[in-house]
């Protein structure tokens, strides 16, 4: 199996098996690699429909430069938690963006996203995070105000007056639920829109159709996530101990 970075022509490959149809294990098989290698390289380029060979290529050259210069010669990467291998957490924080975004999230919070799911504790410091991603405090503090707003971060206090930004498993729990909450607003203003606009017209009617499909969107997604916190996160309580029983005391 060949290993090292890919090259142009196999991204040529990549881009020629993505306009065939052809999923990543297939496209992985014909080129002797592995279906991880695809997967990342298209997520992090633009993904299925947007990935393109050529600009996958460049991009890809122009990373390795910045990191040649930011990393002083000699510099090693910093040892991970539990034998992991430095590189593979580099790409995957890189193709774990690259999904956020690709799901509309903006390019720096998906990074501070990704940073922050990817962290042992599940928190870290504006500075941390500042360091981590080698951006300004400024546009850490932009991108947490984002994420709050969508249920997706909190802050909590830290040492001193550092804050410290944090994600739990109740993360998507709450931003499922603004997502709904956000999709009932929508709801409410088309009624509103069918009153003004009158029932019988048709654009009264399209503003009916679409209260009725994103009311039923916005109660199924509240429902769901409500049955899936239930389910998940519940407690199992400990059996409680057995009683003991007495001691029997054998007689000679």
């Amino acid at each position: 199996m060949p290993g090292g970075r890919l090259t142009q022509q196999e991204r040529q490959q990549i881009g020629l098996g993505l306009a065939d149809g052809l999923a990543y294990a297939e496209i992985a098989r014909r080129l002797d690699r592995p279906t991880s290698t695809i997967t990342r390289e298209v997520m992090r380029n633009g993904g299925p429909t947007g990935y393109r060979a050529d600009l996958a290529h460049r991009a890809t050259e122009r990373r390795a430069h910045r990191r040649r210069q930011a990393t002083p010669r000699g510099a090693e990467a910093l040892p991970q938690a539990y034998g992991r291998d430095p590189e593979a957490v580099r790409e995957f924080e890189e193709v774990l963006t690259t999904v956020y975004m690709a799901s509309g999230m903006p390019k720096m919070m998906a990074g501070v996203m990704a940073c922050l799911c990817i962290s042992d504790t599940g928190s870290l410091t504006a500075a941390e995070l500042v360091q981590r991603l080698q951006v300004s405090p400024a546009s850490v503090s932009k991108a947490i105000t984002f994420l709050e707003s969508q249920g997706l971060a909190r802050r909590e206090p830290g040492e001193g007056r550092r804050e410290r930004y944090v994600v739990d498993d109740d993360i998507w729990y709450q931003s499922m639920m603004a997502s709904a909450r956000s999709t009932a607003q929508i709801v409410a203003t088309a009624r509103q829109g069918v009153g003004v606009l009158g029932p019988g017209t048709p654009a009264g009617a399209r503003l009916e159709n679409i209260a009725r499909f994103l009311d039923f969107v916005s109660e199924s997604i509240a429902r769901a996530a409500e049955q899936a916190r239930e389910i998940l996160h519940a407690k199992v309580e400990a059996p409680a101990p057995d009683a003991e029983e007495p001691s029997v005391t054998e007689t000679p």
